[in-house]
C-alpha cells in the first residue's frame, strides 16, 4: 500500500483579494496579504500506483480540489468568526475538508486530511475516525540528559551496543514532542482549548523531564533505559487519562530525539 502526502499551502486574508495566478507556489496560494492567516493543508491519499504512470495520484489533482472545495470554506469561516455574527463549529475544519474532499479520488481512498494552523498546533481528521473524532496535535520541547547503558550487560556489551550514547557521563538532547488527542470538537472546532492542554502536559510532563538528568532525576527511568522509544513512551504514561475529563483521550505521543531520530507510541 502506498500513500501520497501533498500540501497545499494558502493564506486567509482578512479581506478578499484578487489574485489571479500563483507568483510563488513554493509560498502559497492566495498570498498574505496584511495580517490574515497563513495556512497548511496536508492530504494523504492512499492506493496503488497507476501503471501507466507510476503516480498514485497526480499532485495537481489534490492541488485542484484543495482550492476548488477547500479553501472559499475556510475563508468564509474566517470571516465569519470575525464578524458580529455568532459562530458556533459543530466539527473541526479538518473534519469539514475532509469531508469536502472524500469524494472523487477511486480508486484511490483519502487516508487524512492535516490543516496546520501553526507551525506546532494541527489538526488531523484520519478516514478510520470520520466523523466522530478529530485529532489535535500540539509540539512542546524540553532538555534534558541521559546516559543508555544496561546494567546487566558488561563495559564492553555496553559500549558495543550503544556506542558513544554509553558515555559515563551522559550527553544531552533538545528533545521536541508532540502530544496527539482524539475525539469531539467544541463550539470552536477544537478537542480542548489550547491553553488548558499546554498547561496539562507542562505540569504533567515537561515539569517532571525537563532540564533533568534522566537516569537520575526521573523515577520512570530507574528500570528503564531512557532511549527516544521508551521517553515517548514515559511521556505518554504520565498524560495518559489526564484529559478524559474534559472530552478528549490521549492519542499519541511522538519524541525527537535529533532531527533525524524520532518515535511514536500508542495504546490502541
Amino acid at each position: 500500500m502506498f500513500r501520497l502526502t501533498r500540501e497545499v499551502r494558502f493564506s486567509l486574508n482578512d479581506t478578499p483579494s484578487q489574485q489571479p495566478a500563483p507568483t510563488n507556489s513554493y509560498g502559497g496560494f492566495p498570498s498574505l496579504t496584511g495580517f490574515g492567516q497563513f495556512v497548511r493543508l496536508q492530504v494523504t491519499l492512499e492506493g496503488k500506483l497507476d501503471p501507466r504512470s507510476s503516480y498514485l495520484r497526480n499532485i495537481k489533482d489534490v492541488d485542484d480540489a484543495v482550492r476548488q472545495r477547500v479553501i472559499e470554506y475556510l475563508d468564509s469561516q474566517k470571516r465569519l468568526a470575525l464578524s458580529s455574527q455568532p459562530h458556533f463549529a459543530s466539527r473541526s475544519p479538518a473534519c469539514d475538508a475532509f469531508g469536502f474532499l472524500r469524494s472523487g479520488w477511486e480508486p484511490d481512498k483519502l487516508h487524512a486530511v492535516t490543516l496546520w494552523l501553526t507551525p506546532y498546533l494541527a489538526l488531523t481528521q484520519l478516514a478510520s475516525e470520520y466523523p466522530m473524532h478529530t485529532r489535535l496535535s500540539q509540539k512542546f520541547e524540553f532538555s534534558a540528559s541521559h546516559r543508555l547503558h544496561n546494567p546487566s550487560l558488561t563495559d564492553e556489551e555496553n559500549a558495543r551496543v550503544f556506542g558513544k550514547c554509553n558515555h559515563a557521563n551522559g550527553h544531552g538532547h533538545n528533545y521536541e514532542v508532540q502530544v496527539t488527542l482524539r475525539g469531539g470538537t467544541n463550539e470552536h472546532g477544537l478537542l480542548i482549548e489550547v491553553p488548558n492542554f499546554e498547561k496539562i502536559v507542562g505540569e504533567f510532563a515537561l515539569r517532571k523531564l525537563d532540564h533533568k538528568n534522566l537516569n537520575v532525576d526521573v523515577p520512570e527511568f530507574a528500570s528503564l533505559i531512557p532511549t527516544v522509544e521508551n521517553i515517548a513512551m514515559v511521556v505518554f504514561r504520565m498524560l495518559k487519562n489526564r484529559f478524559t475529563g474534559i472530552g478528549a483521550e490521549l492519542a499519541s505521543v511522538t519524541v525527537w530525539e535529533t532531527p533525524k531520530t524520532w518515535c511514536e507510541y500508542a495504546e490502541d
